[in-house]
């Protein structure tokens, strides 16, 4: 083992994670600084319990930008009467709590990406620590752990729920299962460009049932998208046997992401013009985007054009790219996987 795993953390919990009840308090991290010597960032956290299992871990503002997991904890926290609970409910709205409140993907003191630094360092930066207790005490605890995403200030999604191929086939279906529970209008066996650090990564080598999303994006909310948060979470829920009731079902239309062939990204700086929208469907060799010069009038843009057939599920935003920018991600369609039971992991409490 490690000497970073021998090192105990320096955050301290309000709340006791083992009383029946709901807490509401924070995780205490110390953070010495100039304007405050023997200062502590205050993290929110909700513990809702009645009973010993399971454990479901909800998250959301992993980056600062996204409001979606936020908005849909802080509503459950405000409004779930934890008697009518069977087991446990842990939520943590904020992950990256100094991100958050600059609305910016990573974290102004540090400049640490959450969602990349995984499992972390306890006596690592700020943002280490966060990843280090979340790996060390929160995972620990947990049978399913829902991670809400959306693509913030920088990309625009289909809004989807999503999955990864796994080396352990029966936790990967637990985890197809529960995506497809939270029930967004897509449903996707995720490819990520880099799974080091991710905090995906690290839930699943640890044998948890593990879902992320992608819900829409361009650095705000909007009232649909809050919704089908709302309504996921809800879902999970049920589908773990936490909450009683029936899951609320829509019509939702499955993706693959086989290849990297799924991204494009800028290989030049440019002002975007996109030629397909989100939710439009191409075929390999068709143009996908444009990239204009800036510098000049009388120069032809630089083209982009789709490497297999699909839907695009995600762009770029903003309405310049730098060189390395993800301009476009394609996905492709496949057939639905009906919603199933939680299937807890062999040994779970």
């Amino acid at each position: 083992m490690s000497l970073m795993y021998e090192k105990p953390s320096s955050i301290v919990p309000t709340v006791d994670f083992d009383a029946d009840g709901l807490q509401h308090g924070f995780l205490r991290l110390p953070y010495s600084r100039d304007d405050s010597a023997w200062g502590n960032l205050m993290i929110p956290i909700c513990v809702a319990k009645n009973g010993h299992s399971p454990t479901v871990l909800l998250t959301g503002a992993n980056h600062g930008d996204e409001y979606e997991g936020p908005l849909a904890i802080l509503e459950l926290a405000r409004t779930l009467d934890w008697r009518t609970i069977n087991g446990r409910i842990i939520m943590l709205p904020f992950m990256n709590y100094p991100a958050f409140r600059a609305g910016r993907r990573t974290s102004p003191i540090d400049g640490g990406n959450l969602n990349r630094l995984f499992p972390g360092a306890a006596d690592g930066t700020v943002t280490q620590k966060i990843a280090d207790y979340i790996q060390r005490y929160l995972l620990p605890m947990s049978d399913l752990v829902l991670d809400i995403h959306a693509g913030g200030s920088t990309l625009d999604f289909l809004p989807f729920a999503a999955s990864h191929v796994l080396p352990d086939k029966t936790q990967e279906a637990r985890c197809e299962e529960a995506a497809a529970a939270f029930n967004a209008p897509y449903t996707a066996k995720m490819l990520e460009i880099d799974a080091a650090g991710l905090f995906d990564t690290a839930a699943e080598e640890a044998g948890k049932t593990f879902v992320s999303t992608e819900l829409r994006g361009g650095g705000t909310s909007s009232a649909a998208s809050t919704r089908m948060a709302r309504k996921g979470v809800r879902n999970v829920l049920i589908h773990a046997g936490i909450l009683e009731g029936d899951m609320e079902i829509e019509p939702s239309l499955n993706l693959d992401m086989p290849s990297m062939d799924c991204f494009t990204f800028a290989d030049t700086d440019g002002m975007l013009e996109m030629c397909v929208d989100l939710g439009e469907t191409v075929r390999a060799g068709d143009k996908l985007a444009r990239l204009w010069p800036m510098d000049r009038t009388g120069a032809a843009p630089v083209e982009y054009f789709a490497k297999l057939d699909g839907m695009l599920i995600g762009r770029h935003f903003p309405g310049v790219a730098k060189t390395g920018d993800s301009l476009a991600v394609l996905g492709a369609v496949e057939e639905g996987l009906p919603p199933g039971r939680f299937r807890p992991p062999v040994g779970a409490p």
